[in-house]
């Protein structure tokens, strides 16, 4: 029995979200009946991460045993002959037996990426939200410094029954950058909330627009009240860029380094 871990790109304007559903495409069965036409048998595919509807994925790693004794190589190459242009396997390796894409992870990197032009861009749309009114990087990077180290965040994310219990988390990077007419949010941190970037943009664009003060947010996050925070931005300018696990890193070339137990 071999387990093996697969890197993935897709598009999520696509899909509804990873996880399987009952009346929707969604990535996780696309890439099982990619897997089960190649190996002729469906094995249980565990994810990094639960993306949701519209949310893209640089990288997303994907972890399943096998007996099949099919090269890595030639593995990749097969499923990608099945899978639909939205949907791209990035690379492949053995790993330990004990490994899983979710529970080995030790972070991840998102960015949010805007459109920061008058004109919406139509090569963009279902890629990156548009919002055309100035964005200050300066104010917007006080906010995100904000959200460095470790902290409580139940006043950012969606409480649905996902996440119980401590909802402490440790955020390693957050900041803005512009790239001509986009500017791009980056957070990092060893785990994340429903919900909690698409609701740390949101907020942070309160603050862009005068509602909210990078002063605020201390307070916000003391509070542990969805309610304090800003709104949730949309899903389509969301990417997950990087997932971290010990030793090895996946990102939109592949995995990078080894993984050690």
């Amino acid at each position: 029995m071999r387990t093996l871990l697969l890197a993935l790109a897709y598009d999520g304007a696509c899909f509804h979200g990873w996880q399987v559903q009952k009346n929707a495409s969604s990535v996780q069965e696309t890439f099982q009946d990619a897997v089960e036409r190649v190996l002729g048998e469906r094995p249980d595919c565990k994810g990094c991460s639960r993306t949701d509807s519209g949310v893209h994925a640089k990288c997303f790693c994907v972890s399943m045993r096998t007996e099949h004794p099919i090269p890595c190589e030639r593995l990749m190459a097969a499923l990608n002959h099945f899978l639909p242009e939205s949907a791209a396997v990035l690379d492949v390796r053995e790993v330990p037996e004990s490994f899983h894409a979710r529970y080995s992870c030790l972070g991840k990197e998102y960015e949010y990426r805007i459109w920061n032009a008058r004109a919406r861009s139509p090569f963009l749309r279902g890629r990156a939200l548009h919002y055309y009114y100035p964005l200050d990087l300066d104010l917007l990077n006080r906010a995100a410094s904000c959200f460095v180290g470790a902290h409580d965040f139940s006043s950012f994310c969606t409480l649905d029954g996902r996440d119980k219990g401590d909802l402490t988390r440790t955020i390693t990077r957050s900041g803005w950058r512009r790239e001509g007419e986009s500017v791009i949010y980056t957070v990092a941190a060893d785990g994340f909330l429903y919900n909690m970037v698409r609701i740390l943009v949101g907020t942070q664009l309160y603050v862009a627009q005068g509602k909210l003060a990078p002063e605020d947010l201390p307070r916000i996050l003391e509070a542990r009240d969805r309610t304090k925070a800003g709104p949730t931005a949309p899903p389509q300018g969301l990417y997950l860029n990087r997932v971290f696990y010990r030793g090895l890193t996946c990102t939109e070339e592949g995995f990078q380094g080894e993984y050690h137990e």
